[in-house]
Order: structure tokens, then sequence, then C-alpha cells
């Protein structure tokens, strides 16, 4: 048997956030040893040992307990999850699962209204809704159409602040016809939040409120798949007839980490290489590029876990703060944290979607498909200042600058630790007509 022993991690600092009064081995540093050793086990198939740890652990997680209590109770979740697939022996360790594991077809779908006022909770999405319209307003000064196609996971939740924008801040000239493409994706992996209406419905709610700010509108919906790096869409927008005098702005919020990243694919050019070319391809006026801060593409399952406890333990902790226990919205949000987990700790191949890269190594691909950073501006700051002010007084802001291009990004922070990163950028030829 592996007779690996569980340290006592009592000398590392607690992360801001998590009590220390917790009992015997109750801290979340301790919980993420034991977690580690738990996949330890799995991984090298000791299902005494993996048996002994899952005791211990469900004795101090719970669904139903404190931010660390219920994080815990999901990475075991999913530790349960994957034993189970990876061999017949683990079948014992399912009837000590806290509960059962989140699937799609449990997930909460959201109609249109719940969807916008579940986003606005906090400031995981609105955060970078402010830095990309903002961007996108100064990029399409002077154009008369202007073409978004919106890569987002809040599916087009940012759509409405842009047209409010939009109206208020271009109204000494004629404002643009907008014209707005959205994918609708095939893949049955398709992360949550999951919209509970059609995109046509969508749409027609989209259309209907632009024409009260006196915005004409066009919404266009296109087929194609993340998993094969957006192809058709690229397709599509190759073959656009040429509209004089029209912007092209792609709008990435939180979506591109679904294509698939090199270690899925032994081909020399991975699909994230080959999109981001393909799309400089096109010129477009200004991408806007969203995404979480965190790192979930190593083939380690140790060291992917490390890095998921290291930055999933924000969205529970901050779930505290602006969400009543026990609430309808609060299931739904930890619903769908918990579905990332799994898919992160349970998943491999094709079916393990969430391949979150550091916002470092998204700027060195940028860089490498030829685009360069445009600055977001004091402007962009302030209203992101004004925002976070409305929430818990854990929020805050980073202004990045970048040592390799000296361009000013935004960083949102949850007690210091880095959560959501915004970022804007242009083909290296289009960027001195944005400056």
């Amino acid at each position: 048997m592996n007779t690996t022993r569980i340290l006592n991690p009592t000398t590392r600092p607690l992360w801001p956030g998590f009590s220390s009064s917790k009992s015997l081995c109750g801290d979340a540093n301790c919980m993420e040893q034991l977690l580690l050793h738990c996949a330890n086990a799995i991984e090298s198939n000791d299902v005494t040992l993996a048996q002994q740890i899952i005791w211990v652990l469900n004795n101090l997680a719970s669904p139903e307990g404190d931010s660390t209590q219920r994080l815990v109770s999901s990475f075991l979740r999913a530790l349960i999850s994957r034993a189970a697939s990876k061999s017949p022996a683990f079948a014992c360790l399912s009837v000590a699962a806290p509960a059962p594991s989140v699937s799609r077809k449990t997930l909460h779908r959201f109609s249109v209204i719940e969807l916008a006022e579940f986003v606005d909770l906090t400031p995981w999405h609105r955060f970078g809704f402010i830095a990309a319209n903002a961007a996108i307003l100064d990029a399409v000064k002077g154009y008369s159409s202007v073409h978004i196609v919106d890569l987002s996971l809040t599916h087009c939740m940012q759509v409405p602040t842009l047209i409010d924008a939009m109206a208020n801040k271009l109204h000494k000239q004629l404002p643009p016809l907008l014209k707005l493409t959205v994918i609708v994706s095939d893949d049955e992996s398709y992360p949550p939040p999951l919209l509970g209406v059609s995109y046509e419905e969508l749409g027609s709610k989209l259309v209907n409120f632009a024409t009260t700010r006196n915005i004409a509108m066009e919404f266009r919906i296109i087929s194609s798949s993340y998993s094969d790096g957006l192809s058709s869409l690229v397709e599509q927008l190759r073959n656009d007839p040429f509209v004089f005098n029209e912007a092209l702005v792609v709008n990435c919020h939180m979506m591109l980490h679904y294509i698939p990243d090199q270690t899925l694919t032994s081909i020399s050019n991975p699909p994230r290489t080959v999109f981001l070319k393909e799309l400089r391809d096109l010129n477009p006026t200004i991408v806007t590029l969203i995404d979480e801060d965190a790192d979930f593409t190593s083939t380690s399952l140790i060291s992917r876990l490390r890095s998921l406890y290291n930055y999933m333990w924000i969205p529970y902790d901050t779930a505290d703060v602006f969400l009543t226990c026990g609430s309808e919205q609060r299931q739904w949000y930890e619903a769908d944290v918990s579905w990332k987990i799994d898919n992160v700790i349970a998943k491999e191949g094709a079916e393990r979607v969430e391949r979150l890269e550091l916002k470092s190594r998204w700027f060195e691909r940028m860089r490498e498909a030829k685009f360069a950073g445009v600055g977001l501006g004091e402007a962009v700051a302030t209203e992101a200042k004004t925002m976070l002010e409305e929430h818990a007084t854990g929020w805050g802001m980073k202004r990045d600058v970048d040592e390799d291009d000296d361009v000013e990004r935004l960083v949102l922070t949850w007690k210091g630790h880095s959560v959501v990163f915004a970022s804007a950028w242009a083909p290296i030829n289009r960027v001195t007509d944005l400056i």
C-alpha cells in the first residue's frame, strides 16, 4: 500500500478570506494538502489510501458549510467522479460522495432577465464589460457601420450596456449601424451559465432595445464550434462582403480558452495559435480580450488541482458576501462553479474544456499573431473604480503595465488576488490610428 504521509501545513500562512478557527486539519491549506494526497492516491490506483483520505475530507467538508467546506466538497465530488471513471476498483468511493456530481442536465437555464440580474451581482463580468465597451467606443468613432462579433460567456449581456454607451457617447454624430454576430455552438460541453431561450428570441429582444435607443441593429447567428478553433466563423467573416467605412470588432469575453490548447493536440499549429493568426488576417479594427487570470492547462492532475484550488476559493468566498445562504441564486452560482471544477479535475481529452491560461501567456500569443496592445485610459479606470464601489469592499483593481509593450491593462482583484484581466488589441498596422 502507498504509505504517503499527510503533511502538516500549519507553518504555511492562511489565505485571506479563510477562517483559522476550524477544527483539526480544517483550514484551507490543510484541506488542499488532503486533496492533493487524495489525487495522488487515485492516480496511483491506491484504493485503500484514497478511501481513507476521502473519509477524512467527507467529515471536514460540507456542501452547506462555510466557503472552504463548500469548495472542498466540490473538489471531493470531482475526485470521486474521476476515480469512478478511471477504474472499477474505485466504484466503492461513490457512496462517500457528499452530493451528486453537477451535470449540464442539472444546471439552471436562465431567462434573459434572470441572467442580466445574475451578471450584475458581482464585478466578475461587469468589470470586463466596462473595459471592453470603452475600448470599442474609442476605436469605432467616425465609422458609419460597426460589426461586432461577440464571443461571450454571458450570452450578449454586455450588448445592452454597449448600446447605451453608444447612444450616450456618440450622440453628436449619427449613430452607426450596429451589426451583431453571435456564435451558436452545438458542443455538448458548452460551459455555464446556460441560456434558457433561443438565440433568435434573444436577438429579437436586443434589436428592440436598440430601437428604443435610436440605434439601428442587425442580428446574425453563425453556427461554429470552439473545439475546432471557430473555423466556420473565420471562414464566414472572410467571405463577408466589404462594407464601406465599417469597423470590425471582435469581443472575446471569457471564451477564447475554450479553443483547445497545445496540450490537446500534437499538430505544430495548435487551434489557439491558428485562430489568432486568422483573426489577424481579417484586419479587425479592435479585439477586446477579457478572461480569468489562472492556468488550468497542465497535463498533470496534481499541478492542475493546485492551480484550480488557488483560484476557485475566490468565487466561493465572494458568494458568502453577496448571496444569501440557501437562496436560489447561490445554488445556481455555485452549481456553475462546481461544474467547472468537475471539468478540470474529472475530465480529460476533448471533454476537458476549462483550459484557462494566465494573462502573460495570452499577451504572448497576441503578439506572436502580430497584434499590439491598446492602452485602457484613465477614464476607464475611473469608471471601473466607481462600479467596484457598488460592491463589497473585497473587490479591487490593479493597473498592470506589460514590460514587453509598455501598455497598461486592468486586473480585477478579490482581497488582493487576481481574478479577471481586461485588455484591448489591434493589428500592428492599425495601432497608430487608435492612439
